[in-house]
């Protein structure tokens, strides 16, 4: 049981070492160094940063140059790499940090995927590569740094060896499941890359922006489906944007997250059709980060402020499907958007105090293979715990376990549609379902009964991935984890 707590209100080196033994604290490879810059792998962060924009710069602006064609298997394994030497070259220019090598992994194939998504090449730069990259001052626990550009578009995330390897096996099947359904809740992935200097790699991955530095977040969550150690810590609690729990939200959030009927079927279906998707991988332990914006909130705040309502709204994001609204319209019943406005990208939704939200979401965390430590991981704890309270399971049980807690734990529907008025987001509370709201996503809202169904209650294939697609991902992911593909790593 989590204890009772309040929401809260609101010099370069590469790879040199940066720091003394014992000088700062360290999780993983994040560290900070004497001066109290970040460092990953001892590279601080301002110079990994300066790599990033460099490298990235160059190599997509030597793309953008050759013409477009489709993607071929063999473009899922093609691995370029560019020398940066300090001195600059006759391709590279001069720069002040140590020479290192900058890897591009898939160029052809993430050149489909951000095209896929509509974004330019020159969207792409300006993004990553015209401002400052701002470092993320609360990462989490997995020992990662992430950076955000200005503009709120992407997240620079470093990752393991295994992950990144992991990813590039995954391709292949990502690509076939992009093609058939863009709007999902799944990380959209722009691009892998790797910085080689002084014997260190580290490597990264850019990826959608799931949570708008524009929009206030008044509550954010990290939830699983899983109740063992699922709570915020104390620490976690004393920062000024905690990340809450499973167990925080089923205290502080009992009656979960009211949806109107449109919206909670179109999100459902999306976190049904993504869940198989997972499971038809192999992929487990991954996370729904939840961001809500309380408007009924915020509007007491600027009073209290005595300050004038601010009408100024984030700027439209360039990739196309990466809000939460656009990523679940998909699924609407007959394939029509839901009408909203001014929502910001947000799902609108009410608490049970009736208060109005505009809900961000997203699936992090995929690059989770169940593998042998896995498999071990969860014997040990299923032997002194509670098998099925623990996160780590087989991906089957995981998959089952994440929808039913979201389909009817933390997203539960209203017993009828309520407009949303001109010039504000609004839902007019009634009455709402309880634990009986979990439906198959294969049912249209009419079918729904009030039986508690799993992620395959009374399943359909959903109509954006056939039988035969799904066969396919299996093929190719299996041959991807058993077969002798070539190693780039």
């Amino acid at each position: 049981m989590c204890l009772n707590h309040s929401a809260p209100s609101s010099g370069q080196q590469l790879p040199g070492v940066s720091g003394l033994p014992g000088q700062g604290k360290r999780m993983g490879h994040r560290g900070v160094d004497a001066s109290g810059e970040t460092t990953y792998k001892k590279t601080t962060s301002s110079a990994l940063k300066g790599a990033i924009q460099l490298g990235i710069g160059y190599t997509v602006g030597n793309l953008s140059s050759k013409p477009e064609r489709d993607v071929l298997m063999q473009d899922f394994y093609v691995v370029e790499s560019i020398f940066f030497p300090s001195e600059g070259s006759n391709l590279t220019p001069a720069h002040h940090f140590p020479d290192f090598r900058f890897k591009t992994y898939a160029p052809v194939a993430f050149r489909y995927f951000r095209e896929l998504f509509g974004i330019r090449p020159d969207d792409y730069l300006y993004s990553l590569c015209n401002e400052p990259l701002i470092e993320l001052s609360n990462p989490g626990a997995s020992g990662s740094v992430f950076y955000l550009t200005k503009d709120d578009e992407f997240i620079i995330k470093t990752v393991m060896h295994k992950e990144a390897e992991f990813l590039q096996k995954l391709l292949p099947g990502y690509y076939m499941n992009l093609n058939q359904n863009p709007r999902t809740l799944l990380p959209k992935f722009f691009g892998l890359y790797c910085i080689q200097s002084g014997g260190k790699n580290i490597r990264m991955v850019v990826m959608n922006n799931v949570l708008p530095r524009a929009v206030r977040m008044h509550l954010k969550f990290d939830l699983k489906g899983s109740t063992y150690k699922r709570c915020a810590s104390k620490k976690e609690r004393q920062k000024a944007k905690p990340t809450f729990k499973d167990l925080d939200f089923m205290q502080d959030l009992q009656d979960g997250l009211m949806l109107d009927q449109d919206m909670y079927s179109a999100l459902v279906k999306t976190l049904q059709r993504d869940c198989l998707v997972l499971e038809s991988f192999k992929i487990m332990d991954y996370s729904l980060l939840l961001g809500v914006h309380n408007i009924d909130q915020a509007e007491r705040e600027q009073q209290m402020e005595g300050g004038e309502k601010d009408e100024k709204r984030p700027v439209a994001q360039k990739a196309l499907y990466s809000t939460a609204m656009e990523s679940i319209q998909g699924g609407a019943a007959c394939g029509e958007s839901i009408e909203t406005d001014d929502t910001m990208g947000g799902i609108p939704a009410v608490n049970g105090k009736g208060e109005r939200l505009l809900l961000y979401i997203g699936i992090i965390d995929i690059l989770q293979s169940y593998r042998l430590i896995k498999k071990l991981e969860h014997t040990w704890k299923a032997m002194v715990h509670d098998g099925d309270t623990v996160s780590v399971h087989r991906p089957g049980f995981y998959a089952d376990r994440f929808f039913k807690f979201m389909s009817s734990t933390v997203f539960k529907k209203t017993l009828k549609s309520s407009p949303i008025k001109k010039g504000r987001v609004g839902l007019t509370v009634t009455k709402y379902t309880g634990p009986g709201a979990a439906w198959s996503a294969s049912q249209l809202p009419s079918e729904r009964d009030d039986n508690i169904y799993d992620l395959r209650g009374t399943m359909q294939t959903p109509p954006s991935i056939t039988y035969s697609t799904f066969f396919t991902l299996r093929y190719h992911f299996n041959l991807a984890v058993n077969g002798d593909w070539m190693q780039v790593f």
